[in-house]
């Protein structure tokens, strides 16, 4: 089956997974998820503290879901073209 833009956006951008609980949940991709490892082991080391460390975090998952909402109006639209 013919895969649509959406979906090779959706697959470039990231993943989604279903967790129990939570229900599906988006991925960030590969290099974002090294982003926040890395952030998360700088305050594990207390090189930054904890508060500081979520506020980035969340900063940059926000700017990420925002960007990913407009790729995806995008993909739409030009799939609708």
């Amino acid at each position: 089956m013919a895969e649509t833009a959406i979906e090779r956006l959706e697959h470039h951008l990231g993943g989604c997974v279903e967790l129990p609980v939570l229900g599906r949940v988006e991925l960030p991709p590969p290099e974002r998820l090294v982003y926040y490892a890395g952030l998360g082991l700088l305050a594990v080391l207390e090189v930054v503290e904890w508060p500081v460390a979520l506020v980035i975090g969340t900063g940059h998952l926000l700017a990420d879901q925002r960007h990913r909402r407009a790729l995806h109006a995008l993909g739409e639209a030009l799939e609708e073209a």
